[in-house]
């Protein structure tokens, strides 16, 4: 199952960029969150645990586990995960974004899969 989401977060993440340069900033923002999303999945499998795959389970366990319980991450990264889905929120069911801010949405994802798919 790791495997299956390293693909996902990568072909995501993928998807984000070319959708970025594209000027399609909300679908961006969207590929982005759910980049990050699969590669904090792909990290929970790699140590050992079978998650719930919901947006809650998910960023509670990627935030005990690796910020909480066992320090791996530097701290600055704790709030990356539910910052992006907040901004993938607000470009699908709200005003949508801007290109600033799917320019930052796009480098906290590529922080954050970069930092997990290279720790495990």
């Amino acid at each position: 199952m790791k495997e299956s989401f390293i693909i996902r977060a990568k072909e995501n993440l993928k998807a984000a960029e070319l959708l970025y340069e594209n000027c399609l900033y909300n679908a961006s923002a969207n590929r982005a969150y759910y980049a990050a999303f699969h590669a904090a999945i792909a990290g929970i499998y790699s140590i050992g645990i079978t998650p719930d795959i919901d947006h809650k389970t998910v960023q509670s366990l990627f935030s005990d586990y690796f910020f909480n319980r066992r320090k791996i991450y530097p701290s600055k990264f704790k709030k990356y995960l539910k910052d992006l889905q907040i901004n993938r929120n607000d470009a699908d069911y709200k005003n949508g974004i801007s290109k600033r801010i799917a320019k930052q949405q796009l480098s906290y994802s590529k922080e954050l899969v970069e930092l997990i798919l290279g720790d495990i």
